[in-house]
């Protein structure tokens, strides 16, 4: 198993501390300390949670979505979720478009630090290492991502840019937004940190792209996830629940998050859609 673009010291076992304080409580309540399993594999394990886990990983989803998804109940779904939420494993965000929406979400980063954990505690040659460099597939066509939020003033064009940096050739990303207005100053600054320049970059309509093909359409706006219109030949569509951080009051700290949460997010996006998974 392998997690591209994965931290080196998250691979070997740097587990988050959050999750790592929640999974020794429960180890030292069970009273087996060192000795018993990971925790995180009985979390993980169970066919519905597993379910849920897959789904999450794929796209944020409303809790009707993933009940519909996994074929159970929304009683039942709710109650592995709040256990997966207990575990740090699982996290919610109220829609921007409809307040009375919740997204959740999957931390994907500590999922694989808890994965490392319990193959090292089985033994040290299953601490998973960090893979080679990102190479796609030979005589594959490039890939076609599209990324959409509301103004294309920060979160997609941050996205676009960051996996371009990340996967050169291998992908062909755009961007565009239902209401495209000017690019956010913070955005850029936040993307030079990042060794990006977005000085030159200018909003699109995303009807300017309406007749296009594209792989992977990736809504980071719940509001424009509502109205994203049809693209020809099937995408497969994904979305991302990110908070516009033009909206927050802590200004451009709230960029650098995004800028961080983006990086994150499209680090398991190539795995994914480079090794076909």
């Amino acid at each position: 198993m392998s997690f591209v673009g994965v931290r080196p010291s998250l691979l070997l076992g740097e587990v988050h501390q959050t999750g790592l304080m929640y999974y020794e409580a429960v180890i030292n309540r069970q009273g087996h300390g060192k000795h018993a399993p990971p925790v995180f594999l009985g979390l993980a394990g169970h066919p519905v949670r597993w379910r849920l886990l897959g789904e999450l990983a794929r796209s944020d989803r409303q809790v009707h979505e993933l009940t519909s998804l996994v074929g159970q109940s929304q009683n039942l779904v709710s109650y592995h979720l709040g256990r997966l939420r207990k575990a740090n494993l699982v996290t919610t965000r109220r829609s921007s478009a409809d307040g009375r929406d919740t997204y959740y979400s999957v931390d994907l980063d500590l999922c694989g630090q808890l994965l490392a954990a319990a193959g090292g505690a089985l033994h040290p040659g299953l601490l998973l290492t960090p893979p080679t460099a990102l190479v796609p597939r030979p005589r594959r066509p490039r890939i076609q991502v599209l990324f959409l939020c509301t103004g294309n003033s920060s979160r997609s064009q941050m996205a676009e840019a960051l996996l371009r940096q990340m996967a050169g050739n291998a992908i062909q990303v755009r961007s565009a937004g239902s209401h495209p207005k000017q690019m956010h100053r913070h955005a850029v600054e936040a993307m030079a940190e990042h060794g990006i320049d977005l000085s030159a970059a200018r909003a699109k309509h995303l009807d300017t792209l309406i007749k296009d093909r594209f792989d992977y359409v990736i809504t980071l706006c719940d509001r424009v996830r509502e109205v994203c219109p049809e693209f020809p030949g099937d995408p497969q569509p994904i979305h991302w629940s990110i908070p516009d951080p033009a909206q927050d009051p802590d200004g451009y700290p709230a960029f650098q998050r995004t800028a961080a949460e983006l990086a994150d997010r499209i680090r398991f996006l190539l795995h994914r859609v480079l090794e076909g998974s």
